[in-house]
C-alpha cells in the first residue's frame, strides 16, 4: 500500500476523457502525474483541464524506441527541481490506449482493423510494460492498470478483431502480474511482501459527461462513468498488492445507467 509519499503515475492515452478524470483525480490526491499523448497540442490541453502541476508529454506508444524515450523523458524531469513526486523511478501506470473497430460478422473483419486494434491494444501495452517494469518492480506501491471489456468473456462475431486484441492484452497484462509475483512474495530464495501489482479493469464501455450532453435522452444502460474508473485508478494505490496482482475488476455502472 502507499507509503504515504506523493507517487509518480504515467497515464497513457491522456487525451480522452477517461485519460482527463484518472489524471484529474490522481493530482487531486496528491500525486505527480505524467499524462501521456501522441497529438501535442491535445495532450497539452488535457493535461491543463486535468490540472496545474500535471505534465503532458508527447510519445508514439506503439514505438519501443519512442517509449524509451520517454522513460528517458520521465526519469529526467523526475531528477529535476520542483516536482512533486518522491524519487526518480515510475511507481505507477495507468494504460489507457484504445478504441473500437467493429464488423457484421467473421468474413468481414478487416486486415485494417485488426492493424489498428493489435496497435493501440496489444503493441502499446506490450511497450509499456517492458519499459516501465523495472520502475513498477522495484517500487513499494508499484502498480499497473489497463481497461478491458465484459465482451471478452462473451465474443460476438462483429467484435471477433475487437475482442482478441483486448484478450491479448489481458493476457499480457496477467503476466505482468505472475512477474511480479515471482519477483516478490513468490520468489523461493528470500520472498518479501508482495508490493507491486498488475491489475485489469473492466467495463461494458464508458460514458463521460459530454456524451451525455449530447444525447440527454439516452440512458447509456451499463455504461461505467469515466470518474468512476478514475476514482479506481487512484484507490489502487491504497490498496494491499497481494490482494490487487492479477485482479480482474469490473467496474459497474455509474448512477442512472
Amino acid at each position: 500500500m502507499s507509503s504515504g509519499r506523493t507517487l509518480n503515475v504515467l497515464v497513457t492515452g491522456g487525451s480522452g476523457p477517461s485519460g482527463i478524470a484518472a489524471a484529474r483525480a490522481l493530482h487531486n490526491a496528491g500525486h505527480q502525474v505524467f499524462t501521456v499523448g501522441s497529438d501535442g497540442p491535445r495532450i497539452e490541453a488535457a493535461a491543463a483541464e486535468a490540472g496545474s502541476g500535471v505534465i503532458p508529454l508527447v510519445c508514439d506508444l506503439a514505438s519501443l524506441a519512442d517509449v524509451r524515450s520517454l522513460h528517458a523523458a520521465v526519469h529526467s524531469r523526475l531528477a529535476g527541481a520542483g516536482l512533486a513526486g518522491s524519487g526518480t523511478a515510475v511507481d505507477g501506470v495507468i494504460h489507457l490506449v484504445g478504441g473500437w473497430r467493429g464488423a457484421k460478422g467473421i468474413t468481414d473483419q478487416s486486415d485494417e482493423d485488426w492493424e489498428f486494434l493489435e496497435r493501440g491494444a496489444i503493441t502499446t501495452l506490450r511497450n509499456v510494460t517492458r519499459v516501465f517494469y523495472d520502475d513498477l518492480a522495484a517500487s513499494d506501491t508499484g502498480r499497473f492498470a489497463m481497461v478491458s471489456s465484459t465482451a471478452v468473456a462473451r465474443p460476438t462475431a462483429g467484435g471477433a478483431s475487437y475482442v482478441a486484441a483486448k484478450a491479448a492484452a489481458e493476457a499480457w497484462t496477467l503476466a505482468v502480474a505472475d512477474g511480479f509475483h515471482r519477483d516478490q512474495s513468490g520468489r523461493k530464495q528470500d520472498p518479501v511482501d508482495q508490493h507491486s501489482a498488475a491489475v485489469i479493469f473492466v467495463v461494458k464501455a464508458l460514458a463521460d459527461a459530454a456524451m451525455r450532453a449530447k444525447a440527454p435522452d439516452r440512458t447509456f444502460p451499463g455504461f461505467t462513468d469515466v470518474e468512476e474508473l478514475a476514482a479506481a485508478a487512484v484507490a489502487l494505490f491504497s490498496s494491499p498488492a497481494a490482494e490487487l496482482n492479477g485482479r480482474r475488476q469490473l467496474l459497474g455502472p455509474g448512477p442512472g445507467n
